[in-house]
């Protein structure tokens, strides 16, 4: 059976999440469209988003008009980990949801750790 890209993505997402869910630890979720990335830490009891940020917002839409640049991607990376440690969450597992880690997944995942996440 010959899987489309889409399909590979979401059969590589779902053995991640096994094992994120098996950890017991929040999680930072990674989302991204040619336009956009979006960023959220679910709660692990119950899955609900504590954090949530993404290029699609007012206040990040007017510094970066184009969401879909390593720029932006740095920026809510910084954004996500600093909201985050308001909230009491220092550690989380690191999500991808399939995506390959470089580019603009590897951007925010710097920039979340060099903002003082841990995962």
């Amino acid at each position: 059976m010959l899987l489309n890209t889409k399909q590979m993505r979401l059969r590589r997402a779902k053995a991640t999440r096994i094992k994120i869910e098996n950890s017991k630890q929040f999680r930072l979720s990674v989302h991204k469209s040619n336009n956009h990335i979006y960023a959220q830490v679910l709660d692990p009891s119950s899955n609900r988003v504590v954090v949530s940020v993404s290029t699609v917002e007012a206040e990040v839409r007017k510094q970066y008009p184009n969401g879909g640049t390593i720029e932006a991607a740095k920026y809510i990376g910084d954004l996500v980990a600093k909201k985050s440690i308001e909230s009491q969450i220092y550690e989380v597992a690191f999500d991808r949801s399939g995506f390959k880690y470089h580019g603009r997944i590897k951007a925010l995942a710097d920039a979340a750790r060099s903002a003082g996440m841990k995962f």
